[in-house]
């Protein structure tokens, strides 16, 4: 016993300092190991709530767009983010933010005044007519969107900027840019970057028409050479050419800010007797020519022939009938027609 204290009375204040040293590193290993698993745990599980919570909002937005087909700001904004697709035609995606757009701007005004116009039936009918509508719409405009990409045809923003000026002027109104936004936002729900996405897909979709549509093109040509040989007879250009196109008549002096697809401000820059020469629809719908029979400060009266297009309809049909078109909703078929009630 004496030896084993004397050996001890050897050790250096350095090997004591470690002995010491290695005494309380031991002791905390046995709190070091569990803190560190706690820690990992708490880890894994906040991972996999956040995993959860994701999947949670990710199926609620799901079964709202594809299940119940809501229409909500909440999801509008979400699609307008995130490119999802509602429906394919010939193998392009129908943006589901395309659709809601088309969709919201038609119901606006017919859901403000529901409470006192409509009953519930009659809105939830017209609910379904204008979804229906809308996803129609959405889907002629992705197959304009892939015919233009196969035809090398652009729309540049200049283009869409010009387009929108000339918006703020109709009615011959001079609006301001923030002005005209209100008017769009009150009565479409809109803002302007959508209400200029709406111009763009228009403008593309006339461009398509235009370059695709050669039989509207040959009897656009007819138009001008009937017009040329019979002094610009427009009654002429209709019993030759009958129904490849459509003859309309005032019958008398009309608004020359008239909303007729353009042919009253058109006609408004032409003298008595003078005629327009062929230009595209404002609607994109076809051709016009414009022959002006009077006019005073702030009306006309004319005659006009309208070479409308149809081989986009054609086509987009062709689409249908050969089961190219998948949708990923489905819009129930409404009781009531709006047509009906007129």
């Amino acid at each position: 016993m004496s030896l084993l204290k004397k050996k001890d009375t050897k050790k250096t204040e350095q090997e004591k300092v470690e002995e010491r040293r290695e005494e309380v590193l031991a002791q905390g290993r046995k709190f070091k190991y569990p803190l560190q698993w706690t820690k990992h745990r708490v880890v894994v599980n906040t991972i996999l709530i956040a995993f959860i919570m994701i999947a949670l909002v990710v199926t609620g937005i799901w079964l709202g767009l594809y299940k119940f087909n809501m229409t909500d700001d909440f999801l509008f904004r979400i699609t307008e983010i995130v490119p999802l697709p509602i429906a394919k035609v010939d193998g392009e995606d129908t943006r589901f933010s395309d659709y809601l757009m088309f969709y919201r701007s038609s119901m606006t005004s017919i859901e403000r005044q529901s409470g006192s116009e409509f009953d519930e039936g009659s809105v939830e009918d017209l609910r379904a007519e204008y979804k229906r509508a809308a996803l129609t719409e959405a889907e002629k405009y992705t197959y304009a969107t892939k015919l233009a990409k196969e035809q090398g045809i652009e729309v540049t923003d200049e283009e869409v900027a010009t387009e929108f000026d000339r918006h703020l002027k109709i009615g011959g109104v001079d609006r301001s840019v923030d002005g005209f936004t209100k008017i769009i936002k009150d009565n479409f729900d809109l803002d302007k970057s959508e209400y200029e996405r709406m111009l763009y897909l228009s403008l593309l979709k006339s461009k398509v028409e235009i370059k695709i549509d050669e039989t509207a093109n040959q009897t656009a040509n007819q138009v001008e050479r009937i017009l040329a040989e019979s002094g610009n007879d427009y009654t002429k250009v209709a019993e030759e050419l009958g129904d490849k196109v459509s003859y309309q008549e005032t019958g008398g002096l009309v608004d020359s800010k008239n909303i007729d697809g353009g042919r009253a401000s058109e006609a408004m820059k032409l003298e008595p007797g003078e005629s327009s020469g062929k230009f595209v629809s404002i609607n994109g719908d076809g051709y016009y020519f414009v022959k002006l029979i009077s006019k005073t400060d702030n009306e006309v009266n004319f005659v006009s022939i309208k070479v409308p297009f149809t081989e986009f309809d054609k086509r987009f049909e062709s689409l249908k009938e050969n089961n190219q078109i998948s949708e990923f909703i489905t819009i129930p078929t409404p009781e009531y027609n709006p047509e009906q009630s007129q």
